[in-house]
């Protein structure tokens, strides 16, 4: 992946066109890190929520208990990538490929957190460690 790629793939973002085959764990962490570099917590979670939303109805892809939109994970991901970008102290990095690299070594496992159907659909608290 290219700094040019991490742009294209957060305007493809924006408009609803990321392609399904695209739209993987790893691009939702990308299109993460771009927004949580950007905004406060909560203006980038909006725009990830909606962003998210807005891709998987382009997909067809319904919510439900099994399947679609997921708020717990997103809000997981959002609240661990902003804690990431406050740390991190690249900000200033425009090397977005190296910056999404690094994003993926650390958290691009999909094993982070175990779901539920009531996670789905509303912010379920951590049960092991409370995220700030």
């Amino acid at each position: 992946m290219t700094t040019e790629d991490v742009v294209r793939l957060v305007a493809r973002f924006e408009d609803g066109t990321v392609p399904k085959a695209e739209w993987t764990h790893q691009a939702h962490l990308a299109v993460a890190l771009w927004y949580a570099s950007r905004l406060p917590f909560e203006e980038a979670l909006a725009v990830v929520r909606a962003g998210i939303q807005r891709v998987n109805a382009a997909h067809g892809g319904v919510t439900t208990p099994t399947g679609g939109y997921h708020e717990t994970i997103t809000r997981f991901y959002m609240r661990v990538i902003c804690e990431y970008v406050a740390e991190s102290g690249d900000e200033s990095e425009t090397d977005w490929a190296a910056r999404v690299n690094r994003l993926l070594a650390r958290y691009g496992a999909r094993d982070l957190l175990l779901t539920s159907s009531e996670a789905r659909f509303g912010w379920v608290e951590p049960d092991l460690r409370p995220i700030a």
